[in-house]
């Protein structure tokens, strides 16, 4: 079955939380004119629309600009190129997960012990990469940018924050690195569709490794 992927916004809507980094480039994103806004929109509808029907692994340059009807030169200036675009893609999924937990409800947002809420992270993380797993593997940045790329530092600085807030005498951020190699989107895959393990093995093995990694507060 091919990923499900949300429906694209036709325009921002004022009212939302603001998140604290985009999943797109700094060069994609900001203040597009109106005409490049539509003509992204219209590009990203449309390997959306390959997505679903065709899965990840069929969705090419070539394809998008022949679904949008434009010109293959289009899509490369846009994007840059198959990477560019299907991150491009997981914009507004990344986008929703950060509001989740930078502004969002408790456990997974303010409101929660650290603890709680990092319990809640791991468990909505592996749930999302799960869901659009095929698109997440194609997406990942190359080995000299996965751990620089926007959305990984800001996972990563959240897990950060929340092993600082409930064990302050630890190795923070070998602890963090640690905990973020969980939630990779190639052990995810590599357990679920190579091992066999469901979903609920990997959420159980994430609350015991966080019960683990952070010792409960001395009474």
């Amino acid at each position: 079955m091919s990923t499900h992927l949300p429906e694209f916004p036709k325009s921002p809507d004022p009212s939302a939380e603001p998140v604290l980094m985009e999943f797109a480039t700094p060069a994609e994103a900001p203040q597009l004119r109106a005409d490049a806004a539509r003509n992204r929109a219209r590009l990203l509808e449309a390997a959306a629309r390959l997505v679903e029907r065709h899965g990840v692994a069929n969705v090419t340059m070539e394809a998008v600009a022949a679904a949008a009807e434009v010109g293959k030169g289009t899509v490369f200036r846009r994007f840059g190129d198959r990477t560019g675009l299907l991150t491009a893609l997981l914009d507004h999924t990344e986008q929703q997960f950060q509001t989740a937990f930078i502004t969002g409800p408790a456990p997974l947002g303010p409101g929660a012990p650290p603890l709680e809420r990092l319990h809640a992270f791991g468990c909505r993380a592996l749930r999302l990469t799960s869901d659009q797993l095929d698109l997440y593997l194609a997406a990942e940045p190359s080995p000299s940018r996965r751990f620089s790329s926007a959305p990984y530092r800001v996972r990563f600085m959240h897990v950060w924050m929340l092993l600082r807030q409930a064990e302050p005498a630890a190795d923070i951020e070998l602890l963090a690195q640690t905990l973020m190699g969980y939630l990779e989107p190639a052990l995810v895959h590599h357990l679920t569709r190579q091992r066999g393990m469901s979903l609920e093995r990997l959420e159980s093995g994430w609350h015991d490794m966080v019960d683990r990694t952070v010792r409960p507060p001395a009474a």
